[in-house]
């Protein structure tokens, strides 16, 4: 009798053990369900918004497609061609099932598939991106390592500086900056316009993704590494790199190993809110250099009001935050233990 008393408790505590360790591992998997349905829930009320803002623009698409001269019956019929005499309600179902087939419909415009517009210019952004994130995350990590382990140093000085100089000039005030100085006058380096042809890859003409992409590095360096610094003095002045030093462990290997992975997670929400900022930065910065990308595309479909590509446009950058936000909110929970057990 005295060993089932005492092996029902412990056969209890295995069990409770267990559903609570698995508690713990279905929790993370729970917490990126939860995000990825917040996501699809997101980009729904956004194509929804989209669609009824853009219906209500002023003007009229098909006088923009004939002309002031084109006569009361031509436009009706045009307007039927498009399908703009239906009820809202039936343009907006037959809308979101293309969406759902991947299929956007045809530019009110040049009556060519959206897809043939949006995503050939979709890909010359995400190279202009890439280019901007392979050289800014490399030296804002380094610059911000480098102001934090000198608090009050010059370099930790000259970040601060910069990163409010920076953020109190528009995207634009520093775009034309760069072209005075390096486009016109002695100083002709690079194009002042980025008159890629159309096929060609951005990586193919580099002397015209120069201006733009030098535009967006100095735009994002400065707030990574302000972020970089902050988080890393944050780890710097913590317990357990009070005690690494203690045990005698060199500065660089503290830095490293104990001080630099715990500064991770608050670089990578800084990195993900940093290619948000890209993102919407490259709509301003395309126009002015006349870069062929979603940007660009975006605000031609708005001056044209090819309805049909702006709806397109908004919803697939709405959906580049959305994932980008996620991925940034995946990376950080994988670097971040105490979050994977809750």
């Amino acid at each position: 009798m005295l060993s089932i008393e005492v092996e029902e408790p412990v056969a209890l505590v295995e069990i409770e053990t267990a559903d609570a360790t698995a508690a713990r591992a279905a929790g993370p998997y729970r917490w990126i369900g939860r995000r990825l349905g917040l996501g699809v829930v997101t980009l729904v009320l956004v194509a929804v918004i989209v669609f009824f803002v853009t219906m209500l623009l002023p003007g009229d698409a098909a006088r923009v497609v004939l002309g002031n001269a084109a006569t009361p019956e031509r436009l009706t019929a045009l307007r039927a061609e498009m399908g703009l005499d239906r009820p809202i309600i039936v343009q907006f179902a037959s809308w979101v099932g293309g969406i759902l087939r991947g299929d956007f419909g045809d530019s009110l415009v040049s009556r060519r598939p959206v897809t043939d517009i949006v995503l050939p210019a979709l890909g010359n952004t995400l190279a202009l991106v890439t280019a901007v994130v392979a050289i800014s995350i490399p030296l804002a990590l380094v610059i911000g390592i480098a102001a934090a382990v000198r608090p009050g140093g010059i370099m930790d000085g000259f970040v601060g500086f910069i990163s409010v100089v920076i953020s109190a000039l528009p995207e634009f005030v520093i775009a034309i900056v760069l072209i005075v100085a390096l486009s016109t006058g002695a100083l002709a380096l690079f194009p002042a316009v980025s008159l890629i042809p159309v096929g060609d890859s951005p990586f193919a003409h580099p002397d015209m993704m120069f201006l733009p992409a030098l535009t967006l590095i100095i735009i994002s360096i400065p707030y990574l590494a302000l972020q970089v610094r902050a988080s890393l003095q944050d780890s710097l002045r913590s317990e357990y790199v009070t005690m690494a030093e203690l045990k005698g462990l060199s500065r660089p290997r503290v830095l490293l190993w104990h001080a630099l992975p715990n500064s991770l997670a608050p670089a990578i929400q800084a990195a993900g809110l940093t290619l948000t900022m890209l993102m919407g930065g490259t709509v301003v910065l395309e126009f002015i250099f006349q870069y062929p990308g979603i940007g660009l595309a975006l605000s031609t479909a708005v001056a044209q009001r090819d309805i049909t590509t702006v709806q397109a446009a908004v919803v697939i950058l709405a959906a580049g935050y959305i994932v980008i936000n996620l991925v940034a909110d995946v990376l950080t929970l994988l670097v971040t233990p105490k979050l994977r057990t809750r």
